[in-house]
């Protein structure tokens, strides 16, 4: 490490963990590696690197991260977020797979791949008990009939989200939206796309629905990629799996120093030292996804061994006891988040102490930080 962070992302455990998973997926399915978010903040680069050829394709949200797949990869991209139809053009000359939800978008579709010469390929979006993007199944009909005065855009796939399959051991919900789904899947297939796939699964899904009925041809991985679990219940159920957290965030120590006791250690004088105590200072802070609310909360490893944020997170650092690491100085590994001897910082234990979900953890890690690959 040779600035003041990064974050370090393991190739063997993507590899590991997409292998894994692979043994849960139906037999013939296709495997889309999500990398939206920054690939979950483990950087897109760096796993698109790692990944290019071991999947069928790959899943981002728009068009800017598009262009930064494309930067090392010219492998086929599905983008399911939402992209302005003023750059249809623009996306289906990078070859994106976009997809498709409104009738507003068919006329731009067609005249930005009449421009390029080329059919635009999409993935028909069905809200099925959702409430997000998607055609609503009442409308499907209308809209099949308008579709089919655009013959030249080409329709890959229908697809659907989950609901609630991550919060919850109770699948019905999500058993009433397979069927929703597989309804309108079917009207579809009926109205003359008979040909195309489907999928709704992304790892929730493939480990909760998919065991229970599937005909789903292809997988959205993320989550289960990088070694995160949807849900502790999920974590217990399919532990056999040993999913390998993909990410490390460390830092290093700017400063180690004595304070006095009853000394204010940070912003809003919220923590006052017991005793005299050593405190080093970290180069981190809110503005590079270490949450404030791990003020006089969160833990960080020095030396191996866990040690406590005193005081406020500030936008750029903050502060730890160093009473269990008696021997650290300044310019000494800290493990933000991952492994450090024989312990381990995780996203799910930031979650809990913040009150959010472990991605959301890790997408929140700065883009500005460098990624290396190990």
């Amino acid at each position: 490490m040779t600035g003041v962070a990064e974050v370090r992302v393991s190739a063997s455990s993507l590899e590991h963990n997409l292998s894994q998973l692979r043994t849960l997926a139906p037999s013939g399915a296709q495997i889309a590696a999500v990398v939206k978010g920054n690939a979950y903040g483990h950087g897109l680069t760096e796993v698109v690197e790692v990944l290019d050829g071991k999947v069928h394709c790959f899943q981002v949200d728009d068009l800017d991260e598009l262009r930064a797949l494309r930067r090392v990869s010219s492998a086929r991209v599905m983008v399911l977020g939402y992209v302005p139809v003023e750059r249809f053009r623009e996306a289906l000359d990078l070859g994106a797979e976009l997809a498709l939800f409104d009738i507003e978008q068919l006329p731009a579709l067609e005249a930005a791949g009449a421009a390029l010469g080329k059919r635009p390929k999409v993935h028909l979006e069905v809200d099925s008990l959702l409430g997000r993007l998607g055609v609503m199944p009442g409308e499907l009909g209308a809209f099949l009939e308008c579709l089919k005065r655009h013959p030249d855009i080409e329709v890959v796939t229908a697809y659907a989200h989950f609901a609630n399959i991550e919060d919850t051991t109770d699948l019905g919900h999500a058993l009433a939206q397979v069927d929703a789904f597989s309804e309108c899947f079917g009207a579809i297939r009926q109205a003359g796309w008979d040909g195309i796939g489907r999928h709704m699964s992304a790892t929730s899904g493939l480990m909760t629905v998919e065991q229970v009925t599937s005909a789903n041809d292809l997988i959205r991985l993320g989550i289960g990629l990088y070694g995160m679990y949807p849900s502790a219940a999920l974590a217990r159920r399919f532990a056999y799996l040993g999913l390998r957290p993909a990410m490390a965030w460390v830092s290093r120590l700017a400063q180690v120093k004595m304070l006095p006791a009853k000394h204010p250690v940070g912003y809003g004088l919220t923590y006052l030292t017991p005793f005299e105590m050593p405190v080093g200072i970290v180069p981190q802070g809110y503005s590079d996804g270490y949450d404030r609310h791990l003020s006089n909360s969160g833990e960080v490893l020095v030396h191996g061994v866990r040690c406590p944020v005193v005081g406020r997170v500030a936008m750029n650092m903050f502060a730890v006891d160093l009473s269990a690491a008696p021997n650290a100085r300044a310019g000494d590994e800290v493990a933000l988040l991952g492994a450090q001897g024989e312990d381990r910082i995780t996203a799910e234990e930031l979650a809990a102490r913040i009150g959010t979900i472990n991605y959301e953890v890790t997408v929140r890690v700065s883009p500005l930080l460098p990624r290396a690959t190990r």
